[in-house]
């Protein structure tokens, strides 16, 4: 798309104008949680979403039986997920931690939702107290806005690119929960007369990583940090010497991540808040990798304000273990499942990536129309 040649024909000699947000909007801040008409789930009678900060359906407070809004209407967290914005083109009822805007001059708000978007994350917040977004900022923000025509069009195009990042993400979710059918399938059912119940200690070796001092470990790799440091909640940085060179699988012991369960090859230093898994004879490692996800160590975290996980609680886990010609196939299986599902340089999550990079790049193309001079007097 030639980006001049293609909006100078758009435009057709018009000029944009540029208008302050309160100009061409009605904004509103959210109010109180209307208490006595609030159902938890949605009925028959409370069909309304009240909705408040947060992204996609973590903004979703309730439902209430009357709208507050009921124009289509952009939506802005003010408090935690400051700035995102959000296109709401059915009634609702806003509540407190949103800044609504509601247009009062004839516009495509569909056009000022990607603009919006675009500068979501340029907000100038306050650094003191508790951060949030307020109407008296926003208010005075400039927005650029061509003939109807042309909003509609650039609507067009950034809408076509975002139904088909929504059309790969819906394939991705049936994917993964194809995935996660066929991996319990795979990892619970078989039909080898070789199966054997077995603990955990008697299919791998599983020891916590070694201690390192944190000033040894760089943030940068560099010609003599070159080895990766693992901590409980993945890479920490890098450090000059290795503790593990190999086939092993990790485990974070302690942090956020606890039980979580990750693939490691060639050289690499594992902390003592990972543990390290090598695979004894005759039990394959992708195997292991794909029945210790599926067996979501997490559970067996202790409940504390810092969640770890101990070595020898996981030791006495039972679990169903198939030849290893058949441990060698499951894994080949979901080898392929995982790529179109979970990998980052293929497959569905990869393709998703790049299509959301494309609709960016052409966003910020579309909507980058010249500034007005800014005229001064002497």
């Amino acid at each position: 798309m030639s980006h001049l040649s293609y909006m100078e024909k758009l435009l057709d000699g018009v000029e944009v104008e540029w208008k302050v947000l309160e100009e061409v909007f009605d904004i509103l801040a959210g109010g109180d949680v209307p208490k006595d008409s609030l159902s938890n789930i949605k009925t028959e009678q409370f069909n309304i979403p009240i909705l408040s900060n947060g992204i996609g359906e973590r903004s979703l407070y309730g439902w209430t039986d009357k709208a507050k809004v009921i124009k289509p209407s952009i939506t802005v967290s003010a408090r935690g997920t400051i700035g995102w914005t959000s296109f709401q083109d059915k009634p609702f009822f806003p509540i407190v931690r949103l800044i609504v805007l509601t247009p009062k001059i004839e516009l495509n708000v569909k056009y000022v939702y990607y603009y919006m978007k675009s500068i979501e994350n340029a907000y100038n917040v306050p650094k003191n107290g508790i951060p949030q977004l307020t109407k008296p900022m926003i208010r005075d923000i400039k927005i650029p806005l061509p003939p109807l025509n042309v909003q509609a069009e650039i609507v067009r195009i950034l809408d076509t690119f975002t139904e088909l990042t929504a059309q790969l993400t819906a394939e991705l979710t049936a994917r993964q929960q194809q995935y996660a059918y066929y991996r319990e399938q795979l990892l619970t059912s078989f039909n080898d007369d070789k199966t054997e119940i077995k603990t955990l200690k008697d299919i791998v070796i599983m020891k916590a990583g070694q201690h390192i001092s944190a000033s040894k470990i760089s943030a940068n790799k560099s010609t003599s940090h070159i080895y990766p440091c693992f901590g409980g909640n993945g890479i920490r940085g890098f450090v000059d010497e290795k503790s593990h060179d190999g086939s092993y699988l990790l485990i974070g012991r302690q942090g956020a991540l606890c039980g979580n369960v990750h693939r490691m090859s060639g050289e690499f230093y594992a902390t003592e808040h990972a543990v390290v898994v090598t695979a004894k004879d005759g039990i394959n490692i992708d195997w292991a990798f794909h029945k210790l996800t599926l067996m979501n160590l997490n559970q067996y975290a202790s409940k504390s304000a810092q969640p770890g996980l101990a070595v020898g609680k996981l030791a006495g886990l039972k679990v169903s273990v198939p030849s290893l010609d058949e441990q060698k196939r499951i894994a080949a299986i979901l080898d392929k499942f995982e790529a179109i599902t979970a990998s980052l340089t293929e497959g569905l999550p990869r393709e998703i990536e790049l299509r959301q990079q494309q609709y960016e790049y052409y966003r910020d193309l579309l909507l980058s129309f010249p500034k007005p001079e800014v005229v001064t007097h002497d």
